[in-house]
Parts: C-alpha cells; structure tokens; sequence
C-alpha cells in the first residue's frame, strides 16, 4: 500500500481511497504536505488539520470549477467536480461524529458528486429505496449493450465507507462492460442512510437487502431472477448473511472476508489489529447505535456468520487480501470451508506480487475490480 505517511496507517488508507476514486498524485502532495509532522503522533490527534487541508482543497477546485461553467467549459468543470468530490469524501470520513463541520463536508460531497455526474457525464442514476417506511439512497448504474432486463448485483458498503466512494473503486463500470448492472447501496449505518435519515446498522442484513430486491424487482431492465450481492470489508459480513436467508438473491461475492466481526472487536479493544477510521470506538457506536461502549460491545456477537454461511446455497466467492492488516487471514478461511452447501465456492487469496493484497484492496483497487466482476460473470 502507498504510503505517503511515514507512521500512520489510517492515515495511508485514506490516502490509498482517495487515489483509487481517481485523485491526483500532485493534488495529493498539496494536501497531504503540511501534515507529516502531526501524522506522527497517532490516527486521532490531528484530525482537524486532515480536515481542514482537504476540504480547502476541494473548496479551491470548485471554484475552479464553477469558474469553467462561467465561462462554458462543462467537460472541464465536470473533471474538476469529479475530483473534488473525492477530497470532501476523505475529509469527512475521518472525522469523530460529533465534529461540528462534518455534516456540511458530507453536504458539499454530495452536492459535488452530482454536479461530477452531471457535467462529467457519468452513467449514474440517484435512487431511493424504500425501507420501514422512509428510505435509503443508493446508486444505480446500468449494464452497457444489454436489450432488455439485465443481470443485476447489490454491492453494499463497509463500516466506514459510502456508495459514491464504491463508484469511485471502478468496479461497477468493470460489471457494465459485460452487461451486469450495479446497485450500490448507502445500507443502514453508512453514507446518506445514517447521515441524513439517522437509519443504524443492524447485524440482520437481510433485512435491507431485502427490500433493495424489491426495489430491483420493480425496474423493467432489472432481470429479477439473477440479482446477486456482493460487499466490500464489512460488507464481507453484511452480503454472505444476507444471501443466507434471502433466497432472491442468486449469488454472493466478498471484497474482503469477514467471518466473525464481534470476535474482532475483542481484539480490536486490545489493541490487535489497525482500526480503519480515527475515533473508532464512536464510530461504531454511532453506526449501530449504541449508547456506550459496554452496550456495543454485549451486542457485537451478533456479527458472526458461525453457523450462517453453511445457509447458502448459491456461488460463493470470497476474496482475501495477504497483507490484510485489519481482518486476519483466520476470520478468511473459514467463510470458503463453512459454506458447504454453496453450489459453487471459490476462495481466491490477492497476493503481494499480483497487488490488491491490503484491506479490501486498498494497494490496488483495479486487481478486484476485475477479478470479481469476470467471475460474477461467469457463475451469475
């Protein structure tokens, strides 16, 4: 994985998701130079001044932008947008939940990301889907030369992550090109589902998933009946235990396997492991809703899929990185051997030498960008 900062690894993630949704190694530079010295000393500490230098410079690129609509350059100002939009999304990622100046970052992310897809001419469509009586947004992005309904996968976010930084990973236009339409998903607990409709996470992902098949389901270029489900990091949790008990779905694909996430937090509380966010005891809280540490940490087992996984019965890939620095190798295996009732699993292990080899690919985005999407292709 890149690393920009000397010492800090959360830190180098963020820089890693920023490159990866297309960021600028230059504009990187600019960003990230006043801030070795303070990286230094811990993921926390310092974090307003992560803020701070990426959102000013995103502020400056809208400007810019905003400058080439003035004056009737719309490609260029759709580029600038198509960037600055990353840069808000670092930004805000990181910040504790109550930080005072986090929900206008996510606001001006939002707002940028639609002017990138409205000037930058993005196949991307804004969707809403309903769930116990409000919704939650979500991304739909169709499958290219298709005449009719077309297969279809639910890719669901991680702990930390947001649907506009899983379009950014590349892989949805990778399942366009061989005719597979994406639906990324802002679940409970992540993006504009908690943000904006205060919406948790909950362990039965089921749940949501479910009713994103019924909104699939409704669309007339959406083939009902092959609708599969992958999910990124935490996601390795969120889509295998949702393809267990939702019999809609036809398939499931992990970026990332997470077997046993609530035994992880065990660990994490002593320190094993890196935490892919600063402040992470208030993130999780705040994502699931959870009043103190103790609470969450008594609901935590629930995140388990012991006694889940041998539930599916559809293709299965689990995907693995070698240098995967927050999920160990032991939390893996077991999601291929336990999937036993699987009528088609497959385990493939993102080496060093091929790249794609850190969390959830952070090193090298492009590696599962393609993997996934060749094999989805082949067993959806």
């Amino acid at each position: 994985m890149f690393q920009y900062f000397p010492t800090n690894y959360v830190w180098n993630l963020s820089v890693n998701i920023a490159l990866t949704c297309g960021a600028k190694i230059g504009e990187i530079d600019q960003i990230c130079k006043p801030l070795i010295e303070v990286s230094k000393q811990g993921d926390d500490t310092g974090t307003t001044q992560f803020f701070k230098s990426w959102v000013e410079k995103a502020d400056s690129m809208v400007k810019r932008a905003e400058d080439d609509l003035r004056r009737g350059r719309t490609l260029g100002a759709g580029a600038l947008f198509n960037r600055a939009w990353i840069y808000y999304l670092v930004a805000e990622r990181m910040q504790s939940p109550d930080y005072p100046e986090r929900q206008g970052a996510y606001d001006k992310m939002v707002d940028t990301f639609a002017k990138a897809v409205e000037y930058a001419q993005l196949p991307v469509e804004s969707v809403e889907i309903p769930y116990e009586g409000t919704s939650f947004p979500a991304l739909f992005i169709p499958a290219e030369g298709v005449n009719g309904p077309a297969r279809t996968m639910i890719f669901c976010n991680g702990l930390d992550s947001m649907k506009e930084m899983l379009f950014g990973t590349g892989i949805a236009h990778e399942f366009a090109r061989r005719g597979i339409s994406t639906l990324i998903v802002d679940q409970p607990g992540t993006g504009g589902a908690i943000r904006r409709r205060g919406l948790h996470g909950r362990y039965d992902s089921e749940v949501w998933a479910g009713a994103a098949v019924d909104y699939l389901q409704t669309r007339r270029d959406v083939d009902g009946d092959k609708i599969g489900m992958m999910g990124v990091s935490l996601g390795g949790y969120f889509a295998p235990r949702a393809v267990a008990f939702e019999k809609r779905l036809k398939l499931c694909a992990v970026w990332g396997a997470n077997y046993n996430w609530g035994e992880l937090q065990k660990r994490r509380l002593q320190r094993e492991g890196e935490n892919p966010v600063p402040h992470y005891w208030q993130h999780v809280q705040w994502v699931f809703g959870k009043d103190s540490l103790e609470e969450f940490m008594a609901w935590a087992p629930n995140m388990t899929l012991e006694g889940v996984v041998d539930k599916i019965s559809v293709p299965f890939l689990v995907t693995h990185g070698e240098d995967d620095k927050q999920i160990p190798m032991e939390f893996a295996t077991p999601q291929y051997e336990n999937a036993v009732n699987s009528s088609f699993r497959e385990f493939h292990l993102f080496t060093i030498d091929e790249g794609g080899s850190a969390h959830a690919g952070a090193d090298n985005e492009a590696i599962g960008a393609s993997f996934i999407p060749d094999w989805v292709n082949e067993h959806l």
